[in-house]
């Protein structure tokens, strides 16, 4: 089989877009995606925020930059997610 044909009955990866919070450790980075939700019973937005830890192999990202992370398997016990690109390095 062909990757694309794996691709196809396995389905889309999930995709998320977010803001690195944490470089410190080793080729890991914590990236907080914000998410906007309508409260049940009041009917307003609100902002929730999860953090998830993301495999950085190259190590180019730093604290403030926007990037966009896509599901994989395990890698260690909080790391599920790996950096597919940067999409604006932060300011200064």
């Amino acid at each position: 089989m062909t990757e694309a044909a794996v691709a196809e009955t396995r389905g889309q990866r999930q995709v998320r877009v977010g803001t690195v919070v944490s470089n410190s450790m080793d080729k890991t980075v914590v990236v907080a995606v914000e998410n906007r939700v309508m409260h049940r019973l009041y009917k307003r937005y609100m902002r929730k925020t999860k953090r998830f830890h993301a495999h950085d192999e190259t190590g180019q990202c730093g604290v403030g930059d926007r990037v966009e992370i896509v599901a994989c398997r395990p890698l260690s016990r909080l790391k599920r997610w790996r950096v597919r690109q940067v999409l604006k390095k932060a300011e200064g």
